[in-house]
């Protein structure tokens, strides 16, 4: 079971909405990644990876994190400053750089 939380920055109002599971694939006889989500056991079942959504907190840009092929960088900027996306509770807000993101307690979706 999966849960999604809702981030909005005290700032600029900004929100993020992520999900707890990522992206999780296994790769298929053609050598492509499959995604598989929640209520679809036999595809999980195949799964090897997860391609897991994470945030820039310098430039804002938002990128998959591959749980094979890990990254400590920013792809977009170089920086180092990468959160995952469900993990962005208390986090510097990119975007009007002032701000931070707080949980959405009026927001509550499961799977």
């Amino acid at each position: 079971m999966a849960e999604a939380k809702r981030f909005v920055c005290n700032g600029c109002h900004r929100t993020i909405e992520a999900w707890s599971d990522g992206n999780p694939y296994y790769i298929d006889e053609a050598g492509a990644k499959q995604y598989a989500y929640h209520p679809d056991h036999e595809r999980l079942a195949l799964c090897i990876g997860n391609d897991d959504p994470h945030h820039c907190l310098g430039c804002g840009a938002e990128f998959q994190v591959d749980s094979r092929a890990p990254v400590a960088a920013c792809p977009s900027c170089g920086a180092s400053e990468i959160v995952p996306s469900f993990s962005l509770g208390g986090c510097r807000c990119p975007y009007c750089k002032t701000g931070k993101f707080a949980i959405d307690r009026d927001f509550f979706c499961i799977s």
